[in-house]
């Protein structure tokens, strides 16, 4: 019998997938300064959620609950690294787009 968070797991997964991919194909037409460090962060975080994707599938369609357990944790920690990868991904793109407060104007 199938948790239902391996089904959660695989939904979400799939969309950060969609959204990483829109990165990568986002940096390939932008000028970012750090476009290659964030294009190669972006793909191991892809490659990341599509293992997680595969874990929870997997997990949903076995029938021996100890294989689902441990097939479910392991999509689990990924889509949690994933989700950190994303965060840095987010922190990086943001840093290129904020510009310095000017607090002296008329220098």
């Amino acid at each position: 019998m199938a948790n239902n968070t391996s089904q959660h797991i695989l939904n979400t997964s799939a969309n950060l997938l969609g959204f990483c991919l829109f990165v990568i194909t986002s940096l390939h037409i932008s000028n970012i300064k750090q476009a290659h460090v964030i294009d190669e962060l972006t793909s191991i975080v892809a490659t990341l959620l599509t293992f997680s994707c595969f874990f929870s599938f997997i997990s949903i369609r076995v029938n021996n609950t100890k294989a689902e357990k441990r097939l479910e944790t392991i999509a689990d920690y990924l889509f949690l690294i994933s989700l950190a990868g994303i965060l840095i991904i987010i922190i990086m793109i943001a840093r290129n787009f904020i510009t310095p407060i000017n607090l002296h104007p008329f220098r």
